[in-house]
């Protein structure tokens, strides 16, 4: 009966441990917030900081908040700077990834109501790994005043 009973322990130890190596890449968000809006602003943008632990990549993003949300980037040439859509954000394992006014960041367009100073902002994050395993995060974006810095704190 003893040795049963090792065996046992034994064989769910190791499927214990087989199951670990398959789990799913974790993603963390820190920091999200959005910025509040004037009355009748037709947009704002959503900010944050993304932290993978195994390489993946920032699908896409979805907001109820508008009736499109987009991933951009912002870069300057010379004195000028731009802002354009792009597809995916690159999560390389272990880095984080800054979402702010300079850089990468969600628009949300066409807003369905003002955001005021407080509000939630609900995000849904997809996020697929190297092994094409999707990942969904829900995240509330906390809004923050028209005059907040790009982002609070430095990383």
């Amino acid at each position: 009966m003893t040795t049963l009973n090792t065996v046992r322990h034994a064989t769910l130890l190791i499927a214990a441990l087989g199951f670990t190596g398959h789990a799913m890449a974790q993603t963390t968000v820190e920091d999200a917030w959005a910025r509040a809006t004037v009355p009748g602003q037709p947009a704002t943008g959503a900010f944050m900081t993304l932290k993978a632990d195994a390489d993946s990549t920032l699908i896409s993003v979805q907001s109820p908040a508008a009736k499109d949300t987009q991933i951009h980037q912002s870069t300057m040439k010379g004195d000028v700077m731009s802002m354009l859509p792009v597809d995916e954000v690159s999560l390389p394992a272990g880095e984080p990834v800054v979402f702010d006014a300079n850089g990468y960041h969600v628009m949300l367009i066409g807003l369905v109501k003002q955001v005021k100073e407080g509000d939630a902002v609900p995000l849904t994050l997809k996020i697929k790994n190297a092994q094409g395993e999707e990942e969904t995060l829900e995240v509330n974006a906390v809004a923050r005043a028209l005059n907040a810095p790009g982002h609070a704190h430095a990383h």
